[in-house]
């Protein structure tokens, strides 16, 4: 993966899955039965995401790094 974006990755009971959202990507998480399953899914989905704005003109932002929260 060549772009660097955070993945806060954590588990939902309401799924019983781990979640991965990717915050500076609206709309982007992916999930998993495991924390690295749901890291994998969540690096396939950024690049998906990425094509799919490419596609239809949307303004990619610029991995930020880590993220900070107050």
């Amino acid at each position: 993966m060549d772009a660097k974006y955070e993945i806060v990755i954590f588990w939902s009971n309401e799924d019983k899955a781990f979640v991965a959202e990717v915050p500076e990507l609206p709309g982007c998480m992916a999930d998993g039965k495991t924390y690295q399953e749901a890291l994998s899914h969540a690096e396939q989905i950024i690049q998906e995401w990425i094509e799919t704005a490419k596609e239809i003109g949307r303004p990619i932002p610029q991995p930020k790094g880590r993220l900070v929260y107050a």
